[in-house]
């Protein structure tokens, strides 16, 4: 086993970013990352604790979800999920943060890195009501870093691709959950219904 230890090691190995790479940094929105955003039904938003236990959550919502405040600032809405809130405690206490931006059929990505703090309200919540729900918590992000990024890995992965999809041999989310969580009090049958029948109609409820 070779493990890399130091950067020297890994530029040997990976070679230079070529030119255009290094050179497609931005720090402000151009009119095509606004955009970009406006078109994305999903990101996946990182962050990491002080001390650097990470986090990667998926957020969805309608094309546009995220709100564009100005050419460096960006929005992304509260809505009612678990309510662990991992990502939301970590900027408590880091406020560093990664977006990633999706479309679907686009092999590109929008990467996003900035400062985010937490609001429990602000003027611009009103614009971002969603089946009448108003958010109770956006998070607000001072961007620092934009840039696309190439569409190897969607490539790679076929992800756009359904006729390159394997059948996923795997049990329903409900028979994962009881066995994973095997303390859960309600039945398979509960869960499947659960799942099936009742969880859609909770997307925007608290």
């Amino acid at each position: 086993m070779s493990e890399i230890t130091d950067p020297a090691q890994l530029r040997e190995l990976l070679g230079e970013p070529g030119p255009r790479a290094v050179s497609k940094e931005r720090t402000a929105l151009h009119p095509r990352d606004r955009q970009w955003i406006a078109n994305s039904p999903f990101i996946v938003l990182s962050t990491s604790d002080a001390d650097g236990n990470c986090d990667a959550s998926p957020k969805g919502d309608p094309a546009g979800f995220v709100k564009v405040l100005d050419d460096s600032t960006i929005v992304i809405p509260e809505r009612p999920g678990n309510r662990r809130a991992d990502g939301y405690l970590n900027i408590l206490s880091n406020p560093h943060v990664g977006v990633l931006f999706l479309i679907p059929t686009r092999g590109e990505t929008l990467r996003v890195n900035g400062r985010a703090r937490l609001l429990s309200d602000a003027p611009y919540f009103d614009d971002m009501v969603v089946q009448g729900h108003r958010p109770i918590l956006a998070i607000e992000i001072a961007i620092e870093q934009i840039f696309f990024h190439c569409a190897k890995a969607m490539l790679r992965s076929d992800l756009w691709k359904p006729e390159k999809w394997a059948a996923v041999d795997m049990p329903s989310h409900a028979r994962m959950v009881k066995e994973l969580q095997p303390q859960t009090t309600e039945t398979v049958e509960q869960l499947e219904d659960y799942y099936a029948n009742h969880y859609e109609s909770l997307l925007y409820k608290s």
